[in-house]
Parts: structure tokens; sequence; C-alpha cells
């Protein structure tokens, strides 16, 4: 009981603080409601991408649109390319490790306004071939590849938290009306009480 009092105790001065555990902290406000267009030419499912982005939005309390008309922002993926390089050969001429490299572009606009200019991210993974193992290895890489894609959402998101909380910070605050002064009340000089001037 009496280490749970303590971790409440410390969680409350936290909050206290400003202090929010990763993954808890707000969205900026462009991102609290968006729609997510993902450009896939002859795609025939979501790519993980899109569905660890979207999945990572509504867990930090974000709203995700089905229309780009509904929704305050507009997060765009396209170029989603993923290629497959040989890193290292054996002795005898057979492939060894393989080198797994996935890339995607992204950017946001609200309406006409850029929010964040399109930027490409890209990440690789290398694992280990055995030609008397090619199924396994088929399975292998094709996890390989939606883990990778699951990475880029988290980065994504990442880059679009610094990008807009610096932005939101940079904002003017709205300003104050001016102050109202009272101009003291000119009593003539004839006035009683008045002492005339010498």
């Amino acid at each position: 009981m009496l280490r749970l009092g303590l971790a409440a105790t410390l969680a409350m001065a936290l909050a206290a603080c400003g202090f929010h555990v990763a993954g808890s902290r707000p969205l900026p406000a462009a991102l609290q409601s968006v729609y997510i267009d993902m450009i896939a030419p002859y795609r025939v499912s979501e790519p993980p991408v899109e569905v660890s982005l979207r999945s990572l939005l509504q867990r930090r309390g974000g709203v995700v649109k089905d229309a780009p008309g509904q929704a305050h922002a507009v997060i765009r993926l396209s170029e989603l390319n993923e290629t497959r390089q040989v890193l290292s050969i054996g002795t005898d001429g057979k492939v060894l490790e393989f080198q797994l490299v996935t890339s995607v572009r992204y950017q946001v606009n609200s309406g006409d306004k850029l929010l964040i200019p399109a930027d490409t991210l890209s990440l690789s993974r290398s694992y280990s071939f055995n030609a008397q193992q090619v199924l396994a290895k088929d399975a292998e890489e094709a996890r390989l590849q939606e883990y990778i894609q699951r990475e880029l959402a988290e980065l994504i998101l990442l880059r679009m938290e610094a990008v807009l909380t610096h932005a939101d910070n940079l904002s003017p605050a709205p300003s104050l009306p001016p102050e109202s002064t009272v101009s003291p009340t000119a009593v003539p000089a004839d006035s009683p009480g008045v002492a005339p001037a010498h």
C-alpha cells in the first residue's frame, strides 16, 4: 500500500509540473482532427504505415476523419517504396544477408496552407538468409517489412509533433485591449476653494 501511495503521489507531482509520459502528451492542435491521404496506386489493402499512423493518432486522442473536408489538416503519404539489397555474400557466392530499405514521403496541409513541407523518411533493417529455409525467410522478410513501416509511422508522428508544437509556441498571444486612461478633470480657477495663481 505504501508503494502504491508513493507512486500515486509521484504521478500527481509530475503531472502538476507539466511532465507527460511519452505517448500521453496532448497532440498539437493541427493533429487533433486529420485525414490521412495515402497515395498508393494499385494497392490491395492499407499499408502498415497508414494503419499504424491512424492507430497512433487515435490512441493520443486524435480524430481521423473519413473525408478531407471534415478534417482540420490532411496528412499526405506517398511514394512508399520497399527494396531489398544484398548486404553480404559467402565464399561460395551465395547470399548470406539482405538489407530491407523502406521509404515514404509525407507532408501536412490545412486547406491551402502548407503546415509541413514534403519530406522523405527512410529506415533499413538487415536479416540473415538461408537458401535451405526459403519459406521461413520469406515470412521473416514480410514481418520485418511490416515492422519497418510501423517504425516509420512512429517517426512521422514524432516529426510532425516537433514541427507543429514549435509552430504553436511561436504563435503570438492574443493582444489585450489597451488600458483606458482617465484624464484629470480640469478645475476652473475661479471655483470656490481654489486659490488664484500668483
